[in-house]
């Protein structure tokens, strides 16, 4: 039997919190997720779902009926629609459910290392959309998982949940305080026997990107959308490239910057295994 919520109580007042205050987020261990497509991820790549919100004023689909079936760990609650819209952060129509998900553990070794390993990070982020479109570039072109360093804006904000559109549930993004985490855990992968090679980007970088083998076991490093990489990054990175660009715009947005990266890694990963070697040095 689904608990029904017609006012502005105190589970609404909590959920609603989600939304726009990162540290209720985090004391909950919660946030909250809309769609068919990043809910559906979510249920099969195993993330708990402990709350499921649905309107009570209409019929549920096929889709939606069968995920209450199927989740039945899950709490039911039937909402008012005008209330489900709020959450939904819709001014009209409100989604036909909201999922109330619980946030995995910010721990490295939820990213699988091979030798064929590619990973990013993403260095103090100031915009949530921007960490979401880079998950999901990620998650197109084969990467392991996101590491996303420093102050930064959170992984599991609405914009960047929405922006990820259900890449967030099939790549692993991790949140570490700063780059000395992440170096402890490359040289640990290192001394277990894969040579990951960190590469940031920087418009005076030593090489092309296209000039460069990216091919090797490789962590990506992208830097803040304002300042680019840290000083920190650039000294611990082993090479640093350049994104050659011939137009009159003198940078790109930081998620672009990653798209195109990504790209040429996995055209150089692909060229490889076509010809059985490795591409240029």
């Amino acid at each position: 039997m689904a608990q029904r919520i017609s006012s502005r109580n105190a589970r609404f007042q909590v959920w609603h919190a989600l939304l726009g205050n990162r540290n209720k987020r985090l004391r909950a261990g919660e946030f909250l997720v809309q769609g068919v497509r990043p809910i559906t991820l979510a249920v099969e790549h195993g993330w708990t779902i402990r709350v499921l919100i649905h309107d009570s004023e209409r019929p549920l689909s096929r889709w939606a009926a069968d995920l209450l079936q199927s989740q039945r760990g899950a709490e039911r609650v039937s909402m008012a629609p005008e209330l489900l819209a709020e959450l939904g952060e819709k001014d009209e129509t409100p989604p036909e459910l909201i999922a109330v998900v619980e946030m995995p553990a910010d721990d490295l070794t939820r990213i699988t290392v091979g030798p064929d390993f590619l990973g990013v990070v993403f260095d103090r982020p100031t915009a949530p959309g921007n960490i979401g479109s880079i998950i999901r570039s990620a998650d197109a072109f084969g990467a392991d998982g996101l590491i996303v360093t420093g102050h930064a804006a959170d992984v599991y904000d609405p914009k960047a949940v929405r922006a990820s559109t259900g890449s967030l549930f099939a790549l692993p993004a991790v949140r570490v305080p700063s780059q000395r985490e992440v170096m402890a855990w490359v040289e640990q992968q290192r001394a277990l026997g894969t040579p990951i090679v960190v590469v940031g980007t920087d418009e005076k970088g030593e090489a092309d990107i296209f000039d460069f083998d990216l091919t090797r076991p490789t962590l990506l490093l992208i830097g803040n959308e304002t300042s680019g990489l840290s000083t920190a990054w650039k000294e611990l990175a082993d090479h640093l490239l350049r994104i050659p660009m011939s137009g009159s715009a003198s940078s790109l947005n930081a998620a672009n910057a990653a798209t195109a990266v990504l790209y040429e890694v996995s055209r150089q990963r692909s060229h490889s295994f076509k010809t059985g070697g490795a591409t240029n040095a």
